[in-house]
């Protein structure tokens, strides 16, 4: 939950960059559905599981994960912040369509906690899916833009090379970042315990 608050902020940080009045609209909706859609989800397994996220606050690699993406967002390119959003909409798109193939597959003969189905239904999901392929369009689309600027002002293509690698890199960094977020719940990582603080 608090995850989604901080990436809520970097779409809707976006939003404000955004190259086209469509693309700052649609960037706006992805941040209304983090806030409001998943964050429903979120907090229906709250209150099913009677917990609180009030005081909580972030783990270190959903700190690190958070604090990368909003630096990303606040002094990069537009460009560059959409890719180092990408992974957390691939990623959870990918799992949902995995636990969803595998809950097929299983049918009855195991039995999993309701939670556990209301997440594969969400991003497992053919309007998630929608959701992320349109985002997937706006990265690609911005993509394009920088290698038609390039073209259109005669340039080397240095600076347009070294844009998207830029956003190579962005991704591949949050694509490590998301996996840490995920490694840290299995393995209920902790901030350290340093003289009580």
């Amino acid at each position: 939950a608090l995850y989604l608050q901080d990436f809520a902020d970097c779409l809707r940080r976006l939003s404000k960059t955004a190259p086209t009045t469509d693309d700052g609209t649609r960037l706006e909706q992805f941040a209304k559905g983090a806030e409001e859609a998943e964050m429903s989800l979120h907090n229906s397994f709250f209150v099913e599981w009677n917990i609180s996220a009030q005081g909580a606050e972030q783990m270190p690699n959903c700190l690190l994960y958070t604090s990368y993406m909003k630096r990303i967002v606040a002094t990069r390119s537009h460009a560059q912040g959409l890719a180092v959003l990408l992974p957390c909409f691939w990623v959870y798109m990918h799992v949902g369509k995995c636990m969803l193939e595998l809950r097929s597959k299983l049918g009855d003969s195991v039995s999993r906690p309701a939670p556990f189905d209301a997440w594969i239904d969400m991003y497992g999901g053919e309007d998630f899916e929608k959701e992320v392929k349109d985002y997937i369009a706006m990265v690609d689309a911005a993509c394009q833009r920088i290698k038609q600027d390039a073209e259109k002002s005669g340039d080397d293509n240095v600076a347009a090379q070294n844009e998207l690698k830029e956003m190579q890199r962005h991704f591949n960094m949050s694509c490590k970042l998301e996996h840490m977020f995920w490694d840290q719940a299995s393995t209920m990582m902790n901030w350290p315990d340093i003289g009580g603080m």
